[in-house]
């Protein structure tokens, strides 16, 4: 393999850290040169996300076993010295990130980039945080990474101004805070037991425990799995969520998307390697399958109830991720590939879902509506009375409302899981799953309880866009036809036609999804390529070569 190439697993975490910390000796008034830096980084992480990608799944020939690459850090082998790892899971998680990316930081340079201070250089460790956590081989550095994306993520959910926005942010620090503070006290008690953080080497050691010390672990392994579940927003610790989400500004609203993902991705990664030593009851059906049916009723709830459509947002995010819980949470792997198409849907429908209701609300009168943004914050003027209104909304598209209109009901058959997009798909194929679960399993209660509150929230979520859409385009009076940028519409065009092309192309990415899915069952493929990793230099711990 070429050197570059060898090097390739790492760089999804440097090339983000390098610009991000390039970014800030660049002042706030140097924004183009912000703007080049920034479009390179994106489309490095995008270019490599797809060469991942094919170096796991074999379509580039490499010299990694079963299709997982690692890669050192320091050139210590694990599990003494730092790994990154990829495979199937993780390079899928790395181009969801990069894809998402992408659209949100082109929609943010129309001028969101501009209400507040380094939102570029915040922007970029917000992807070096999600990189390294897709990526990291150890629990230790999954903290590490936790934390820098959490903090960039402060960062910019309080980028511009207003009480609302920070009163909004304080509950999303403390509660993510508290979360860190779980995840602290799982390692400590993981490493006291195990004498290791490594993931791949905890699941070796964990299978050797038994008595005092199992029992230990197992405590450990639970708190660990409520940490992860809050980050998951997991009822009933997600009640920060959708005030957070609605008040962001519109970007940041989007990318946050895949935030709650990073939860579902390790409470799956964990799962996984322990299930070979029995995966204690925090990775399995005893807490994800009831917690997720919990929290999908809870956030279709919300969803019927919230007055506010930026509001119902972040309730569909609540569903989203109770979705994924229960699926998860279901015995074997029939469920998973099927899981996994729906994250993805799910990630890229309300990414656009979140920039493009701020579109929408420029149709109302100017200013209506807006949550967490005032005129006076983010010093804008009446588009009908000032002269430089095209600096703030840019230039007219053609048939501007035939495209937020078209984008509405797309994103709303998206969520619903109605024909004939992607989410109809994902939706369908996991009740198919479920009731060949149930025709094969034990717990078919479990199931049919899974296809029900599938069905239902489906039904919420049909009421409450009907209901939105009606009063945003046909109920109002005064009507605005908005000016857009190609900018802010592209990047919401672009993450609805990915949705179409999951679609259209839905059976070979399900096929791929469910090797993904036959993979994770066989852990050891994870387990031996990452303890088997030599050093290139041929070091020992103790030093020598």
């Amino acid at each position: 393999m070429n050197s570059w190439m060898h090097h390739a697993p790492i760089l999804p975490v440097a090339v983000p850290l390098m610009v991000g910390a390039a970014m800030l000796l660049v002042g706030d008034t140097r924004r183009k040169v912000r703007l080049t830096l920034g479009a390179s980084a994106i489309v490095i992480q995008l270019v490599l996300a797809v060469i991942l990608l094919c170096l796991s799944s074999g379509y580039i020939a490499s010299d990694w076993p079963d299709g997982v690459g690692v890669y050192l850090l320091g050139d210590w082998p694990a599990p003494f010295g730092i790994v990154a790892v990829v495979d199937r899971l993780s390079s899928i998680m790395l181009l969801l990130t990069a894809i998402l990316g992408a659209a949100t930081w082109l929609y943010s340079t129309a001028r969101w980039d501009r209400s507040g201070v380094h939102f570029h250089p915040l922007f970029q460790f917000l992807l070096m945080g999600l990189n390294g956590a897709f990526l990291t081989g150890d629990l230790f550095n999954l903290f590490v990474f936790f934390e820098v994306l959490l903090a960039a993520s402060y960062g910019l959910m309080l980028h511009g101004s207003g009480r609302v926005r920070v009163a909004a942010g304080l509950h999303y620090v403390v509660v993510n805070l508290v979360a860190s503070f779980l995840l602290l006290i799982a390692m400590a008690i993981i490493y006291g037991i195990t004498g290791t953080l490594n993931m791949a080497d905890l699941a070796l050691h964990a299978g050797l425990l038994d008595g005092g010390d199992r029992q230990l672990f197992e405590a450990g392994a639970a708190i660990l799995g409520i940490a992860f579940l809050i980050k998951a927003a997991a009822w009933p610790l997600n009640f920060w969520l959708p005030a957070t989400y609605a008040n962001a500004c519109p970007p940041v609203g989007a990318v946050f998307a895949i935030m709650t993902k990073v939860g579902i991705y390790s409470l799956l990664r964990i799962g996984s390697l322990l299930l070979p030593t029995g995966a204690p009851a925090a990775f399995g059906g005893e807490w994800m399958f009831p917690l997720g049916m919990a929290t999908l009723a809870f956030g279709a709830i919300g969803l019927l109830a919230a007055p506010q459509v930026e509001r119902q947002a972040g309730y569909c995010i609540i569903m989203s991720s109770g979705t994924l819980l229960a699926a998860l949470g279901m015995p074997g792997v029939t469920l998973t590939g099927p899981a996994l198409f729906y994250l993805i849907t799910s990630v890229l429908t309300l990414g656009a879902l979140f920039m493009l209701l701020e579109l929408i609300e420029r149709t109302q009168s100017f200013g209506a509506d807006m949550l967490a943004v005032s005129l006076e914050a983010f010093d804008l003027e009446d588009p009908e009375t000032s002269d430089s209104s095209d600096d703030v909304v840019g230039v007219a598209i053609p048939a501007a409302m035939a495209f937020l209109g078209l984008s509405f009901i797309a994103c709303a058959l998206l969520v619903t899981g109605l024909p004939p997009l992607s989410g109809f798909v994902a939706k369908f194929s996991l009740l198919i799953a479920a009731l060949e679960t149930s025709s094969t399993d034990s717990p078919s209660v479990a199931a049919w309880s899974l296809v029900a509150g599938m069905l239902l929230s489906g039904l919420a979520g049909i009421i409450a866009f009907s209901r939105t859409g009606i009063r945003l385009f046909w109920s109002s009076e005064e009507t605005i036809t908005p000016r857009l940028r190609l900018s802010e519409a592209g990047p919401v065009g672009v993450l609805v036609l990915a949705c179409v092309g999951l679609a259209l192309w839905a059976a070979p990415v399900m096929h791929y999804l469910d090797a993904t899915a036959n993979y994770l069952d066989r852990p050891e493929s994870y387990i031996d390529a990452v303890i088997s990793q030599s050093s290139i230099r041929n070091v020992t711990p103790g030093g020598t070569q």
